[in-house]
């Protein structure tokens, strides 16, 4: 496999011209890959202040690369080559049993609640760093999407490029079909089933990350079902037509029903209803993932849910 190769350095700038496997690709990710080490924040501030440049020019994060480009990389302070933080046993020892699919091309997996997905933000590992040191001989593994870290279920991570393409693809043509489950309290109304409203990120002074229904925000839609009904509560199915930054939980809130064990979005009601059930992690869960492999066909793939989350669904029907 090639990759992007040095063309110039200049005082610990750096050009790097694109190739074939990593044409498509995202900026932010493409840059999440080549700096390894490098924590998102200080990416995503090198791009708002045009030290990231593509053929000379500023740049949006999402920019999709061409072959052909020429990336300009600022001085970033990474780890050492080969310094790799030490994942716990215990890490390592779950993902195994929670491998849900595997081929030449993909691994799927169902993403335990707690854990990131990558590294970054105070985090020295994620999903992906784990998988990285468990599988030496895989030469590359990226994150096909994403899920929040308190969030559990099924994860897509690509082991070749020209997959990572594809699956990329159907995500921005909408042919991946996700459905998660989700616990809200007191009774979802049964005509309730999209909520359409805009959003936008927001950073708080703490530096905390936040999402708000803001009519000048990008568009969201979230379809949601229900599932059954509880004693106090409901589980529903939440289908997001499109794939903004927490998108299921802020559409929940916004249509009156936080999600239990939300901590960032929720209200007083909800939040004493999941005190008292015991809810001690977001009950949010990624329940099955419909897409297609060139060499396979149309999978479609489920995980259950956690034995946490049943044992309070257990409790609501006792």
């Amino acid at each position: 496999m090639s990759e992007s190769r040095p063309r110039s350095v200049n005082q610990g700038v750096r050009f790097l011209e694109i190739d074939v496997d990593s044409s498509g690709q995202r900026l932010d990710n493409y840059l999440t890959r080549v700096l390894k080490g490098v924590p998102r924040t200080r990416l995503y501030r090198a791009l708002r202040k045009g030290e990231v440049r593509v053929n000379k020019g500023r740049v949006r994060p999402d920019y999709r690369l061409v072959a052909g480009d020429m990336v300009r990389i600022p001085p970033l302070h990474q780890p050492e080559p080969g310094a790799r933080p030490t994942i716990p046993r215990y890490w390592s020892e779950m993902l195994t049993r929670r491998l849900v699919y595997e081929d030449g091309d993909l691994l799927v997996l169902n993403k335990p609640s707690g854990l990131a997905v990558h590294g970054g933000s105070g985090l020295n590992f994620g999903l992906i760093e784990c998988l990285r040191q468990m599988r030496p001989e895989d030469r590359y593994l990226e994150l096909v999407h994403r899920l929040d870290r308190d969030t559990s279920g099924l994860i897509l991570i690509a082991r070749r490029p020209a997959i990572l393409r594809e699956l990329h693809r159907q995500l921005r043509e909408k042919h991946v079909d996700k459905r998660y489950l989700a616990l809200v309290a007191g009774s979802w109304p049964k005509n309730q089933r999209m909520v359409e409203a805009p959003l936008q990120k927001n950073v708080l002074q703490s530096g905390e990350r936040m999402v708000r229904v803001n009519q000048e925000g990008k568009r969201a839609v979230t379809e949601f079902s229900i599932v059954e009904r509880l004693q106090g509560a409901t589980l529903i199915e939440a289908r997001p037509i499109t794939g903004r930054t927490h998108q299921i939980r802020v559409h929940a809130q916004h249509a009156g029903f936080p999600l239990c064990g939300d901590e960032k979005y929720t209200d007083e009601r909800t939040a004493g209803f999941a005190q008292r059930l015991g809810i001690k992690r977001l009950f949010l869960h990624a329940r099955s993932l419909s897409f297609s492999l060139p060499a396979v066909g149309r999978l479609e793939l489920e995980a259950g849910l956690d034995n946490d989350l049943e044992m309070v669904l257990d409790k609501l029907r006792k």
